[in-house]
């Protein structure tokens, strides 16, 4: 890790759901304390709606994000890069921390199949960013 804040890349394929809601979690339990990006080998034109109205219930808003294309760049200089079923599509750079979230797609779901996804990230980043306050 940097000896500044540490950079999360959070990458799934779309960058419209997954991602998209734990970068939502990793801004709202963090503040500044980590550099929160997102990314996808095949962005959609927009986040998935079921996403933004499942993260409004919970008080963030992400309408303001956009799906973005993972670049070489932005994995290069992310300390931990979290992968959400991107497969072959995310770089590996040697010295980089590296999970792979397993996690169902939201995509094509309602709001009542992505509540469940939504809460399960928000474990995941809470165990994430204990580790990350760890090795600081």
């Amino acid at each position: 890790m940097t000896d500044t804040k540490p950079t999360v890349l959070f990458v799934c394929v779309h960058n419209a759901g997954r991602s998209q809601m734990a970068a939502g979690w990793l801004r709202q339990l963090a503040g500044d304390a980590v550099e929160v990006r997102s990314a996808g080998s095949e962005p959609a034109d927009r986040i998935n709606p079921a996403a933004v109205e499942a993260m409004r219930e919970v008080g963030i808003d992400i309408t303001d994000q956009t799906p973005t294309k993972l670049t070489w760049d932005a994995a290069q200089e992310s300390d931990v890069i979290i992968t959400m079923g991107c497969g072959d599509a995310c770089p590996i750079f040697p010295g980089k921390r590296y999970e792979d979230w397993k996690l169902d797609d939201p995509a094509g779901k309602g709001v009542d199949a992505v509540r469940p996804i939504r809460d399960e990230i928000k474990s995941r980043i809470e165990v994430l960013l204990a580790d990350l306050n760890a090795a600081l």
